[in-house]
C-alpha cells in the first residue's frame, strides 16, 4: 500500500543526555549555576506518562511511539496524546516527527491520529483497538529556556524520576535539550556549556526505548556489536558516518549501564566498542583527512580504568575457576588459602567498578564524549558533492581487509617475544572488527577466512595473556607466594604462541 505523507506539526530535534550523579536536589543546583543557564528563571512539571503498543510491540518495530500525558497543573490535569515517529539510527541527536493533541482524558482518542501518519499504519483500525498500556514515566521537570544571540531557542528540560513496568522500576536521571528554532548546532553550544562543569554522557535510548527494555526486563542487558546492512553506493564518508556512529553507541551505552549495574560483561562490551572504535578510525583514516576526529586524550583515564577493571573480572568469573581443583588437589588449608584469594580479589573488582564510576562523574569525560557525537553527526554533511562510483566501496573494502591481514601475517610470522605477541593480538583484533563492521560489502569467502583467522589467533593469544594477567593481579594482593608460582607455571605451560 502507498503510504501518503504528512508534515508533522513540528519535527523534534533533541539532544539527550544522561546524567551520572544520582544526587537530585544537587543536580538542580549544579545546573541552575552553569553559566548558560544562571540567571535565567526555571519551572516545574510534574509528568504521569503512559506508552501504548500491541502486545506484539507492532508500533516499536516501526520506530513509533504513542503515549498519554498528564501534566499537573494548579487548575486540574491536562491531558495530551503523542504521536512519535522516528529514524532508525541510534544516536544522542534525534529527529522526529511529532503530533501532539489535547485529549479530554486518559484514555487513546481515535479522532485525534486523523492527521497524523496514523491511518497508514492502522487503514482498518484494528492495531488501534489492540493497543495496550506498556510502561509508564513519572517524573518531575525542571525547564529552562535558552534564547541566544544567533536567534537560536534551546529548551533545556531535566528530568528526575522513574519509569515502572510490570512491578519493575528504573530511574530517570537525564537532560533533553530541544531545538525550538535555529539549527542543532545550538543544541551541542549549550550542552558543552553545561558539561563544563556537570557530569553528562550522550544518551543514544529515549525513555520509549528504555521503558521496552524494562517491560522485557532488558534494560541493563549488555549491548553488542549490532549488524549494519551496508548499501554498497554510498559516499564513503557516509559509510565511515555510520559505521562509526555504531560503534560509538555501544562504547556509551554500556558505560551508562555500568552505572547502576554489576555485570562484568558491561565492562567488556564498552572496552569492545571502543576498540572498535578505534579500529573504525583507523579504517576510515585516509577517509577523514579532512575531517579529523577531535581529541580523545580525556578519555584516557576512564579508558584506565574500565581496562583494569576488564582484567579482574576476567580473573575473579574466567581464568581462576577452572583452577581451584587443580591448585587445591583436595588439601583443606590450600583450598582455604584459594577462597580467601577470590573474596579478595571480588572486593578488589567491587573497589574498581566504583573507581570507573566515579571517572564517569568527571565533566572533561562528557565534554570529550560530546564532541565526539557533534564530529559523527557533522561527517555525514561533508559528502553532498561526492559522486559514487559503481562497485567502489566493494573494492576499498576488500582493498583494506586485504593489506590488513598481510599485516596480520607478517607481523605473526616474525613474533618471538611478549611484546611481538601482543602486537599480533592487536592486529587479530583490527582485522576481525574491520572484516565484521564492512559485512556485506565483502566476497563472502574472504570474509569467512578472515574472520575465523582473526577469531582463533585472537583468542588463543589471549587466553595465554589472561593466565599471565592473573598472576600479575594475584601478585598484586600480596596473599600468598605459592598461588602466584602456580599461576606463572600454568602460563608458562600453556601450549600456546609466545610460550
Amino acid at each position: 500500500m502507498k503510504q501518503r505523507l504528512h508534515k508533522p506539526l513540528s519535527q523534534e530535534i533533541e539532544l539527550k543526555l544522561w546524567l551520572p550523579n544520582p544526587d537530585p536536589s544537587a543536580l538542580t543546583r549544579r545546573l541552575a549555576r552553569t553559566s548558560v543557564l544562571a540567571r535565567r528563571k526555571s519551572s516545574q512539571q510534574s509528568l504521569h506518562n503512559i506508552y501504548f503498543d500491541t502486545p506484539d510491540q507492532q508500533l516499536r518495530q516501526q520506530q513509533t511511539a504513542l503515549r498519554l500525558r498528564c501534566i499537573d497543573h494548579a487548575t486540574g490535569p491536562q491531558w495530551l496524546q503523542t504521536l512519535k515517529t522516528g529514524d532508525s539510527t541510534s544516536s544522542a541527536l534525534s529527529r522526529r516527527g511529532e503530533w501532539e493533541t489535547s485529549v479530554a482524558g486518559a484514555r487513546l482518542e481515535r479522532d485525534a491520529l486523523d492527521a497524523t501518519p496514523w491511518p497508514d499504519l492502522d487503514p482498518d483500525g484494528r492495531l488501534f483497538a489492540s493497543l495496550v498500556p506498556c510502561f509508564a514515566t513519572i517524573f518531575q521537570r525542571t525547564l529552562w529556556w535558552v534564547r541566544r544571540r544567533d536567534g537560536s531557542v534551546v529548551e533545556v528540560a531535566l528530568d528526575i524520576g522513574y519509569m515502572e513496568a510490570d512491578g519493575r522500576r528504573a530511574p530517570i536521571c537525564e537532560l533533553e535539550l530541544e531545538l525550538k528554532s535555529g539549527q542543532p548546532a545550538a543544541l551541542f553550544d549549550v550542552a558543552r556549556d553545561i558539561a563544563a562543569t556537570v557530569a553528562v554522557l550522550p544518551a543514544s535510548q529515549s525513555k520509549a526505548e528504555r521503558g521496552f527494555l524494562l517491560a522485557q526486563g532488558d534494560l541493563h542487558q549488555p549491548l553488542g556489536a549490532q549488524a549494519l546492512d551496508l548499501p554498497v553506493k554510498l559516499p564513503k564518508v557516509v559509510l565511515a558516518h555510520t559505521v562509526l556512529r555504531e560503534m560509538f553507541t555501544q562504547f556509551t551505552t554500556n558505560l551508562n549501564a555500568l552505572q547502576t549495574s554489576d555485570d562484568p560483561e558491561l565492562a567488556h562490551q564498552a572496552r569492545i566498542g571502543w576498540r572498535r572504535f578505534k579500529s573504525g578510525l583507523q579504517l576510515f583514516r585516509k577517509v577523514l583527512a579532512d575531517t579529523p576526529p577531535p581529541s580523545r586524550e580525556a578519555l584516557r583515564p576512564l579508558l584506565s580504568c574500565l581496562s583494569e577493571l576488564r582484567n579482574l573480572d576476567v580473573a575473579l568469573t574466567e581464568t581462576l575457576p577452572p583452577l581451584t581443583a587443580a591448585y587445591s588437589m583436595g588439601d583443606g588449608q590450600r583450598t582455604q588459602a584459594w577462597q580467601a584469594l577470590m573474596l579478595a580479589l571480588a572486593q578488589t573488582t567491587g573497589i574498581q567498578r566504583k573507581a570507573v564510576r566515579y571517572a564517569l562523574h568527571e565533566p572533561t569525560v562528557g565534554a570529550c564524549l560530546l564532541t565526539i557525537t557533534q564530529w559523527l553527526e557533522n561527517l555525514s554533511a561533508t559528502a553532498e558533492n561526492q559522486r559514487v562510483r559503481p562497485n567502489s566501496l566493494r573494492h576499498w573494502a576488500k582493498h583494506r581487509v586485504r593489506r590488513w591481514r598481510a599485516q596480520l601475517e607478517h607481523a605473526q610470522q616474525h613474533a618471538s617475544t611478549p611484546e611481538d605477541w601482543h602486537r599480533v593480538r592487536i592486529l587479530a583484533k583490527r582485522l576481525r572488527y574491520g572484516t565484521q563492521t564492512l559485512g556485506n560489502l565483502l566476497p563472502s569467502r574472504l570474509a569467512k577466512q578472515c574472520s575465523r583467522q582473526a577469531t582463533e589467533l585472537q583468542t588463543s593469544i589471549g587466553a595465554r595473556r589472561d593466565l599471565s594477567q592473573a598472576a600479575v593481579l594475584v601478585a598484586q594482593l600480596e596473599l600468598n607466594r605459592g598461588m602466584v608460582e602456580f599461576l606463572r607455571g600454568v602460563a608458562v605451560g600453556a601450549s600456546l604462541p609466545g610460550a
